[in-house]
């Protein structure tokens, strides 16, 4: 089985809220998760964390810490399933800032949905398997509570 990486941006605005994207795709039924995606050849994970956060937000920053590792088999869109080697890294969004889909490929046009801000509480609310993984709401409340 193949093994691929990807960088994921817990991407948290002023007021605490967590931004996510809708997915929808052949493999499952539509799921919220991060913004985020697979890391190019000569990319480590933190260049990819930034590159991803400019092609899918329209930010330009740095990221920051890591905040958790994920190892799991899945496939998504127009793939077999692979082993995922996942690093999910904080992002405070700044102030007035809109989002955009500054660099969408063909796949996120066809698999991406919309985008919400999402409080802990709307989070809470719903079920976990709504959210891929179904720890983005501990995490977000991990990351409140600091």
């Amino acid at each position: 089985m193949e093994t691929r990486k990807s960088s994921r941006l817990m991407i948290i605005d002023e007021h605490g809220r967590l931004l996510l994207f809708l997915y929808k795709d052949e493999h499952q039924a539509p799921f919220w998760a991060t913004v985020g995606g697979e890391l190019r050849p000569s990319e480590n994970y933190v260049e990819a964390a930034k590159r991803e956060l400019y092609e899918e937000t329209g930010l330009i920053q740095d990221v920051d810490e890591m905040l958790r590792e994920r190892d799991d088999v899945y496939a998504v869109a127009r793939s077999v399933p692979a082993r995922w080697l996942e690093k999910y890294f904080l992002v405070k969004w700044p102030a007035n800032r809109e989002v955009f889909a500054a660099k969408w490929t063909d796949e996120e046009k066809s698999t991406i949905q919309t985008w919400k801000w999402w409080s802990l509480d709307e989070l809470l609310e719903n079920e976990a398997s709504l959210f891929k993984p179904d720890w983005i709401p501990d995490l977000l409340r991990s990351v409140l509570q600091r």
